[in-house]
């Protein structure tokens, strides 16, 4: 199968949860069989491209940011202007022409800046290629919701950038053969919307460190730990609220919080300011010793849509806590393999309440890992995303009937 791979960028070092997805897709597509061309921008932080192979090659683009005034004028949502640019355009173009695809991969809706001259590729072509939307989250809901919590004139631009949203999500879906999830929940929104196109549940796999066996005892800092990058909006949402309402009284326990991860170093220093207890890390080249020094791992996030540092939690026996809506598609049990909470408020309260009671904490990670241990494997996603496209009839040939009754593929890749 010959695919034409549109992600955001070089997703190598993979260092925030959408480039640990999509690199993890795209070898895992390579392994199963697929001829890849991968098209994104490149990474100015490395001088090095990844090397090409007769059957994965890469064609990486400098990027040329647009002003907030450009991005404004445009029709896509900011997240999908990054690729906007006369060099990216060509580069499409070419790859395009290059030869007949049998499908043409949207790795997110950052990769919708491609989307108008996709749509006329497949017009003009005597054997359109499949479409396929790789969808990281249901971009509607989660735009919704960063408007909802917009202030001011901010407010008013993200209610636009809804909008735009919401406009290209569904013309992804109506111009895909195929809609991909990460999450059971987000699937059944995507089925609500595709008007008969069939919807794939396709979980991240877990390609990292393991742990054996760990044992948590008094040997371990009283601490919790958060790993992730904190340069999105609604990320930076929830670790505010939650500090609000955490920060003091870990403190007064004795309980150190600790974030790790990538963030802006200016936002870094004003947290940092306005927090003296919390410890701020920012980027690691290895989060493996922090997480190995905490007896907890809280996932705070206030959004839905799979976190990949919840396998890393788990996989690493981490005990969790998390925001009930943050962690869809992980089989875990609130109770016994993981702590749900409906309030940041109820989550600070049962890390007081856990953070000395080993034999909870070591049930608990036991359970995850046991749940989750043969689960997530990159091999049987790959194989399952390229037999699902195999399987999707180009919506371009459907007749009505047939498309109005195309069931949705919702069994998980296991």
């Amino acid at each position: 199968m010959d695919c034409l791979w549109i992600t955001l960028a070089d997703p190598d070092p993979a260092t925030n949860g959408q480039l640990i997805y999509s690199q993890g897709l795209i070898q895992a597509a390579h392994a199963a069989g697929a001829s890849l061309c991968v098209l994104g921008l490149s990474r100015t932080e490395k001088s090095t491209t990844p090397s090409d192979t007769h059957d994965l090659v890469w064609r990486l683009v400098k990027e040329e940011k647009l002003s907030r005034w450009q991005r404004l004028l445009v029709d896509k949502p900011d997240v999908a202007t990054r690729g906007i640019s006369r060099p990216m355009s060509q580069a499409l173009n070419q790859a395009l022409e290059a030869r007949a695809w049998d499908a043409v991969v949207f790795d997110s809706i950052c990769a919708g800046w491609a989307f108008d001259a996709v749509r006329r590729h497949g017009a003009r072509s005597v054997r359109p290629p499949r479409v396929v939307y790789l969808a990281h989250n249901h971009e509607v809901t989660a735009a919704q919701r960063i408007a909802d919590e917009s202030r001011g004139i901010r407010r008013i631009a993200k209610k636009i950038d809804f909008l735009k949203t919401r406009r290209l999500e569904q013309s992804l879906i109506a111009l895909s053969d195929l809609v991909t999830s990460n999450t059971p929940e987000d699937c059944r929104r995507f089925v609500a919307d595709a008007d008969g196109t069939p919807v794939a549940f396709l979980p991240p796999g877990y390609g990292g460190h393991r742990v054996a066996v760990r044992t948590i005892d008094a040997s371990i800092p009283r601490r919790a730990v958060v790993v992730g990058s904190f340069n999105w909006p609604p990320k930076r949402v929830a670790l505010e609220r939650f500090l609000a309402v955490a920060a003091a009284p870990l403190a007064k326990a004795g309980v150190e919080l600790q974030f790790v991860g990538e963030t802006d170093p200016e936002y870094l220093a004003g947290v940092r300011l306005r927090y003296p207890s919390v410890s701020f890390v920012g980027r690691v080249d290895n989060v493996l010793p922090y997480m190995a020094d905490a007896r907890l791992a809280l996932v705070i996030d206030l959004l839905g849509g799979f976190k990949l540092k919840g396998l890393d939690y788990v996989f690493n026996r981490i005990p969790i806590l998390s925001m009930r809506v943050a962690l869809p598609g992980m089989p875990l049990k609130d109770g016994q393999s993981i702590g749900l909470f409906d309030s940041h408020e109820a989550l600070a309260a049962d890390v007081l309440r856990l953070i000395d009671d080993f034999d909870t904490l070591n049930q608990r990670q036991i359970a995850a890992y046991d749940a989750c241990a043969a689960r997530f494997d990159w091999d049987r996603i790959g194989q399952h995303l390229l037999g699902h496209i195999r399987r999707a009839g180009r919506r371009q040939g459907r007749s009505p009937a047939v498309s109005a009754v195309a069931r949705a593929i919702t069994a998980e890749a296991d």
